[in-house]
């Protein structure tokens, strides 16, 4: 499988998650965390600083607004127990 090729699958895979996570509000962050070591919050860290590592500009607000599919204070407000 070339580079290309790899990328774009693990994109779409990533995007994958993204969705089923969304699909997922019930799931709270401390459960991932306990049951996989990451959560939410960690992606939207990972996708910051892979950003950063390629020369885009992005905040971790932005990055988690990615993830979470609105700001995270409203995500939070909404769907935190």
């Amino acid at each position: 499988m070339d580079d290309a090729t790899r990328d774009k699958l693990e994109a779409a895979a990533f995007r994958r998650l993204i969705k089923h996570l969304d699909g997922r509000k019930d799931v709270q962050n401390i459960d991932l965390m306990n049951l996989a070591g990451f959560c939410r919050n960690c992606l939207g860290t990972w996708l910051m600083e892979e950003a950063v590592l390629q020369g885009v500009a992005m905040t971790k607000d932005e990055a988690k607004t990615h993830v979470y599919g609105m700001p995270y204070e409203t995500w939070k407000a909404d769907y935190q127990k």
